[in-house]
């Protein structure tokens, strides 16, 4: 990822020369008026859409993406008038990236609220229009902390309907003005077409905004891509983007239902080492579109730990990458797993060195919802890929570790889910919570069943009823997202889950305990 890279202008050609020589002189006496083949739009590098991820104290990730093969140049000031620049640093949008262009800006100043400017130029050295977005950076010192969370957005085929205020969850998280968003995952529904139209229970007709590669089942690079350019339409959605840090991950519908690594491909079949083509023309879109850190420790890896000051750790977690290629079945003697050992260990290994007061674990799959594409079975003692969520509890309790709380969303509806031990089969672990919220523009289904396995209990639970029926549209206002307030005195933190309409619907204080880790040689042993 650049992080600072300046341009440098092409030299003019006898043509162009000829043609701003004549513009010049032709201008002479018309004062301050423009020339005309720059005043025409579309002769200007224009901005799809700007966004900003993975902040972390001194840094961000910048993200553009223009409408042709341009240079990104970025300034970042603490004020919006941008009367003193800090950092300024450039990068290329090229064709084999769709025109998306990303950069590390670092050195940067921490806990302070910061402006960018984007503006692109194109290889004829004319400058398009500049666009203005903000970011926080993480503090070092105790102040209190407020995020957002939720995913599943354009699902099922219910697009972007500008009569019926587009994506307006987006709008609504806005408003909240958090210091960072998680998307939990389902940013686009690559296998989900959005028709024209869609009828609604109520007789009435949703009309989409359609493009092309939004009309198909996405299976070509192209078309994965589409899906992303598809939510960038949306006025609500951009708005929070030049506005709030995203934190990206992933789930299934990035690539295609309840994907799995080596289970899923296409007629391109697989790559000599046994990858699917169809998943990495899926995996190349979602880094392209996303503003995320580079690990080139292992290309394309979504995992990874985002601290932000001393009360707080995100750990971002992928239950897609690498998974068994099989359903998640009771009774099936073959191996099962969601985390792989790799990632397992990193996490385990993470959470020991954690000093954070909370670890938030954010999940693309609940852990005590029955599904078979995600964790749970059914009541009972371990099974498959619990498995492995029993290995990692019963660590963190051997650990010392406390004071985590998992965040996801997925099932398209909203519910506080409080794990204890004294309700549960397999016993080895701390109580703990698990939130679930979304979705934010898809339909919604009704609350799903817990199994007994790790002892939750719903506190909470919302989604459509029996008598509105399961994928009920967006604009019946069940649309879900969820909030987190750390206080920076008391370490308080305050988990609300919200509507489309910003309707507090739930709302519970968690007092965080002290982390029993005596001994950090744990870390040694994992």
């Amino acid at each position: 990822m650049p992080t600072a890279i300046f341009a440098r202008r092409r030299g003019l050609t006898r043509r162009q020369l000829l043609v701003r020589s004549a513009s010049t002189a032709a201008l002479a006496g018309l004062g301050a008026l423009a020339r005309p083949y720059l005043s025409r739009a579309a002769d200007r590098p224009a901005i799809a859409g700007i966004q900003s991820g993975d902040v972390a104290s001194d840094s961000a990730v910048i993200w553009a993406r223009a409408d042709r093969a341009a240079r990104m140049r970025i300034e970042c000031a603490a004020v919006e008038s941008f009367a003193t620049i800090l950092r300024t640093a450039t990068a290329d949008a090229l064709p084999e990236r769709d025109f998306t262009a990303k950069l590390l800006l670092d050195g940067l100043p921490p806990g302070q609220d910061l402006f960018y400017r984007v503006q692109f130029e194109d290889h004829d050295g004319i400058s398009g229009e500049s666009r203005v977005g903000h970011f926080r950076t993480a503090p070092t010192d105790r102040r209190s902390v407020s995020f957002v969370w939720s995913g599943d957005v354009v699902g099922q085929g219910w697009g972007i309907d500008p009569a019926r205020g587009g994506l307006r969850s987006y709008r609504t998280m806005l408003n909240e003005r958090p210091d960072f968003f998680i998307h939990s995952g389902d940013h686009i529904y690559a296998d989900c077409t959005v028709p024209a139209e869609q009828a609604l229970p109520n007789g009435e007709i949703w009309h989409n905004i359609v493009t092309e590669e939004k009309s198909v089942v996405a299976y070509t690079l192209d078309e994965f891509r589409g899906n992303y350019k598809y939510n960038w339409l949306d006025e609500n959605f951009r708005a929070f983007h030049a506005e709030v840090p995203v934190f990206a991950q992933w789930d299934d519908h990035e690539v295609a239902d309840d994907w799995s690594p080596v289970g899923t491909a296409d007629a391109t079949g697989y790559d000599a080492d046994g990858s699917s083509r169809l998943v990495a023309g899926a995996r190349r879109a979602f880094h392209e579109f996303m503003p995320m850190r580079l690990m080139p420790e292992r290309d394309g890896r979504v995992y990874r730990k985002i601290p932000y000051g001393p009360l707080l750790d995100v750990f971002i977690i992928d239950m897609r990458s690498y998974r068994d290629s099989s359903w998640n079945k009771q009774g099936d003697p073959d191996q099962a797993f969601i985390l792989g050992d790799s990632q397992l260990a990193w996490l385990k290994r993470e959470l020991v060195a954690s000093d954070a007061t909370w670890k938030v674990i954010a999940a693309d799959l609940p852990i005590g919802l029955i599904s078979l594409d995600a964790v749970a079975l059914g009541d009972g003692p371990p099974e498959r890929r619990e498995h492995e969520i029993a290995d990692l509890l019963s660590f963190m309790k051997r650990a010392g570790v406390r004071n985590t709380v998992w965040l996801t969303a997925d099932m398209h509806y909203t519910a506080a889910h409080h794990y204890d031990p004294n309700r549960a089969v397999f016993q080895e672990f701390e109580p703990f919570w698990e939130f679930v919220s979304g979705p934010l523009h898809a339909g919604t289904w009704s609350p799903g069943e817990l199994d007994n396995t790790f002892g939750p209990k719903a506190m909470y639970q919302k989604g459509c009823s029996a008598e509105q029926g399961d994928n009920l549209a967006p604009c019946f206002g069940l649309q879900f997202f969820g909030r987190v307030d750390i206080d920076g005195q008391t370490g308080v933190m305050t988990v609300t889950l919200k509507d489309v309409d910003n309707h507090d619907l739930w709302s519970v204080d968690i007092e965080p305990r002290p982390d029993a880790r005596p001994v950090q040689i744990m870390a040694q042993h994992i």
